[in-house]
């Protein structure tokens, strides 16, 4: 386990006419190597959720306690929570600032006061792990760069803080789908080859069924569902009364089924259906 959250509450101007209650006693445990994916309509409480898991928003009341660390206390360690609970905000690239790609995503560790050949390994392993060539593009600067290389450059610059933890707020908002298509593989090949626990929050189902193995739905500051990724898309009655939906493809299944073949509507990718559909063509063909 290496987040906890208990009874865990959050208002917005609180005592005042705007007062708004983003979080209502939510209660979470994340556990090391899940791939989470974080759903829910706007205003669910999502965004408010992940900015407390790294310190930047301290509870109203509750407690999130990271790797051991109590957020809430008035001694916490924040530095080092953030150290362990990087946090990718939508449109990161817009925080691009330096010359070279090389000195962004070297800012951070810079600023832990390692030494060069420590920042230059976390460089090269981050820009590594986000697809991005280290001796192609070190010294370009990062608004040269396409829509979506900006976006893994911002990303990498989080990666180099060697978090436990990484958390992705719409990290594909914005972009054509070659680009959203490699941001997500390269989040897909850097949790299946690092040790790494990642949290995407996303409005996609199509993005969630694809890559995730847990979801957690918000809704209206509280944790509405919880539970593997073909468990929660099977609820889609419920799923639409919180104002979600299931993949495009599951509900082509169902529907398919309806008709009278055979098939399993469970599936939840592409990639899922064509092999089902296959196979039932197959089991026809021998009838």
């Amino acid at each position: 386990m290496i987040i906890r959250i208990e009874n865990l509450n959050y208002v917005y101007s609180p005592n005042t006419p705007f007062e708004i209650k983003a979080l209502d006693n939510v209660n979470l445990t994340i556990n090391e190597g899940e791939f989470i994916g974080l759903i829910g309509h706007t205003g669910s409480g999502k965004s408010t959720l992940v900015q407390h898991l790294n310190g930047l928003i301290k509870p109203t009341s509750g407690k999130v306690i990271v790797d051991g660390i109590d957020t809430s206390g008035d001694r916490a360690d924040l530095l080092k929570v953030r150290q362990k609970v990087g946090l990718v905000f939508q449109y990161p690239e817009h925080q691009l600032f330096e010359e070279t790609v090389y000195k962004d995503i070297a800012f951070g560790p810079k600023n832990l006061g390692l030494k060069e050949e420590e920042i230059k390994i976390r460089v090269k392993k981050a820009m590594e792990a986000v697809g991005l060539d280290y001796d192609k593009l070190k010294d370009r600067s990062p608004f040269e760069l396409s829509g979506g290389q900006k976006r893994r450059v911002a990303i990498g610059g989080v990666l180099a803080m060697n978090p436990k933890v990484l958390i992705l707020d719409e990290p594909t908002a914005g972009l054509d789908p070659r680009g959203r298509d490699e941001i997500l593989t390269g989040l897909k090949r850097l949790y299946e080859e690092e040790d790494i626990t990642i949290i995407l929050v996303s409005h996609s189902m199509e993005e969630v069924a694809r890559f995730v193995n847990r979801i957690i739905v918000m809704h209206k500051g509280k944790v509405a569902m919880d539970g593997s990724t073909k468990e929660v898309f099977k609820e889609q009655e419920k799923l639409e009364e919180l104002g979600l939906g299931i993949p495009q493809i599951t509900q082509f299944m169902r529907k398919y089924r309806i008709k009278g073949h055979d098939v399993d509507d469970t599936v939840i990718t592409v990639e899922e259906a064509k092999k089902e559909l296959i196979n039932y063509l197959r089991r026809r063909g021998n009838d």
